[in-house]
């Protein structure tokens, strides 16, 4: 196959979301919340558990009261938040502005890492004329963190399901990524980390391969790897 686009996933395959742990210690200091170091860890375990962090462990269990907005999260900016600080009330933080300000953090950049070869990939795949669309189920709008990653400059195309109405697998929302960088979707080949969401380009005839949703530290070459660059 001759690639002459790639449609690349966000979370857990070009970026990965910082620790829970991370995520809550911000928080806390940046809203002057002080807690016991026992507190902490069950604030942690709590909040790892309801998989309130977007892009960080899945749910353990999703309250019934919950089910309709999470399955529709991505659709738009409202149910993402509505899913996400749900998850998160299911903990009870020492301050009720906490579950605001938890998912206000996860938006900013600094919240996020990109692996260690994403952007020798983008960097690759630019100079060799391949034409690049981020395909990414969200509820808000990724693009500064891909602007202060340095990384923007190496992307085509954003198509974010909350701006179209769509979640992937729908193939619609490969249809208007292969349309946006102008690409034959039998040319293009789809990058994810989950099988479902991402596997649904498929249909449209791109191809797909898979990265494993790793920290960044454990995933120091996996978009290498997948042989996108031409040698």
């Amino acid at each position: 196959m001759v690639i002459r686009g790639v449609l690349f996933d966000f979370s857990g395959t070009l970026f990965r979301i910082e620790p829970v742990r991370d995520w809550l210690d911000a928080v806390l200091r940046e809203e002057g919340v002080d807690v016991t170091p026992e507190d902490f860890e069950r604030y942690v375990s709590g909040l790892t558990e309801a998989g309130a962090l977007p892009g960080g462990p899945s749910p353990v269990r999703v309250p019934d009261r919950l089910a309709g907005a999470m399955s529709r999260r991505d659709l738009s900016a409202a149910l993402h938040r509505e899913a996400y600080t749900g998850l998160a009330r299911c903990v009870a933080l020492p301050e009720p502005g906490l579950y605001d300000a938890l998912y206000d953090r996860h938006k900013r950049p600094e919240a996020w890492r990109p692996y260690p070869d994403a952007a020798e990939v983008l960097t690759g795949l630019r100079r060799a004329g391949i034409a690049v669309c981020v395909v990414s189920n969200i509820g808000w709008d990724l693009r500064p963190v891909f602007r202060a990653h340095g990384l923007d400059a190496l992307v085509d195309a954003y198509v974010l399901s909350f701006e179209h109405g769509l979640q992937k697998p729908d193939a619609g929302l490969f249809r208007i990524a292969c349309s946006l960088i102008g690409r034959d979707p039998a040319d293009v080949v789809m990058v994810g980390d989950d099988r479902g969401a991402d596997g649904g380009a498929a249909a449209l005839g791109c191809e797909v391969r898979f990265v494993d949703h790793l920290p960044v530290a454990e995933r120091p070459d996996g978009l290498r790897s997948l042989g996108l660059v031409p040698g």
